[in-house]
């Protein structure tokens, strides 16, 4: 498990809570190419994000590829359904965070 409380904000980190775990979300650049190729510009993302039009798959997609240390038991199917199943209010402030370092480039 990781520490939550570690997820440094400077550098665009988040922690969520899933499957009874805190996961860090690390938005390196591996990351964030290996969720552009599955879901297209990021940039367009971004965009979907403020129109309110960005769909819980996406969401999931984003946070898997920027999971830092992806336990070994957690399958990405479980992932999504554990974010699903907390709900969109519990994943906007990792979204936010994840969202702000795509624009910002730190």
């Amino acid at each position: 498990m990781n520490d939550g409380a570690s997820a440094n904000p400077v550098r665009g980190e988040a922690a969520i809570v899933a499957a009874g775990e805190t996961l860090l979300l690390r938005p390196s650049f591996a990351a964030l190419v290996a969720a552009e190729e599955e879901l297209g510009p990021l940039f367009a993302l971004v965009e979907r994000a403020a129109e309110g039009q960005l769909r819980l798959a996406e969401i999931v997609t984003l946070f898997w590829h920027c999971l830092a240390d992806r336990p070994e038991a957690l399958t990405r199917e479980r992932f999504g359904e554990a974010v699903a199943g907390q709900g969109f209010a519990a994943a906007m402030p990792a979204l936010k965070t994840l969202l702000a370092q795509i624009l910002q480039g730190r």
